[in-house]
């Protein structure tokens, strides 16, 4: 029995939901073709059945699901295989606790139920959307799903994840004060991306996203931001995105890049002492 989920080239947009003196912060994470897999043997070697094998919080997801349903474990054994890195930006712990929860409900033959879902995540931690298989506009704070966004924008990406890592908790206090500071202009580019994708225009949803990245520059910035932007034009992507509270960043564009321009990139990327990655982002 397996389960799986996507993981996230951080967000299209992370900002206040609205402009005001308390601000929460309001994401549209960016839906990668990564994955994590959660994988459930019945009738195993194993002698006990324990998914602490998978991590802590992926442990505590299981323990909060059965709980909910008054279940116990058959015997057998979990394993688990990721192509997310962790700390990064990637969506990589939740994206295992959702991977962990839909191979319970397929061992266990429940109808999926993304409000399990979401009350086991709010007794976890902070979350992403990536229980959804589609974009969404998502308080991240307070597991609720604001406006669901549709599967009709996609992209081709080329990123780069840059050294360390990001302890969201940590920073919070500082992004709620740029947030506070730079309401207005979060609320034209939360306003310009939704219209993006009411029109299914990615070109704008890239330029909304682009903003969202350059307001998030301010605050948590990346070392090889101002070189990728000065060159956009000349690599024919769309828009810059990142990983807002991580260390991701990369071009977004709306055809696939050819073979020449993958190897431009490529190069331009390890003269700045990073390697280059591609990937498909979204959904359309």
């Amino acid at each position: 029995m397996s389960g799986v989920c996507h993981g996230t080239l951080g967000e299209l947009y992370q900002g206040p939901l609205r402009a005001g003196p308390a601000p929460e912060i309001a994401v549209v994470s960016f839906p990668v073709e990564r994955h994590s897999w959660v994988y459930f043997t019945p009738g195993a070697a194993t002698a006990e059945a324990s998914p602490s094998a998978l991590g802590e919080k992926s442990a505590t997801a299981a323990r909060l699901f059965l709980q909910h349903y008054g279940l116990t474990l058959p015997p057998g054994e979990w394993s688990r295989h990721s192509d997310l890195p962790v700390g990064v930006g990637m969506a990589s712990s939740t994206a295992d606790i959702v991977a962990t929860l839909r191979c319970l409900f397929r061992l266990f033959s429940l109808e999926y139920d993304a409000d399990v879902i979401l009350g086991v995540l709010a007794a976890i931690e902070r979350s992403d959307s990536v229980f959804l298989d589609e974009f969404a506009l998502h308080l991240s704070g307070r597991h609720r799903v604001v406006r669901r966004l549709g599967t009709g924008i996609g992209f081709h990406t080329a990123f780069v994840t840059e050294p360390g890592t990001v302890d969201t908790a940590a920073v919070t206090p500082r992004l709620l004060d740029h947030y506070r500071r730079r309401g207005e202009e979060y609320e034209r580019c939360l306003a310009d991306l939704l219209k993006g994708f009411d029109s299914a225009d990615p070109a704008a949803v890239a330029r909304a996203a682009s903003a969202s990245a350059a307001l998030s520059q301010e605050v948590l910035p990346k070392t090889t931001y101002d070189g990728l932007l000065a060159h956009r034009d000349e690599f024919g992507a769309e828009g810059v995105f990142v990983a807002h509270t991580g260390c991701l960043i990369g071009y977004l564009f709306t055809h696939r890049p050819d073979s020449a321009t993958r190897a431009d990139l490529s190069a331009y990327v390890r003269s700045l002492g990073h390697q280059c990655s591609f990937a498909q982002g979204g959904y359309g």
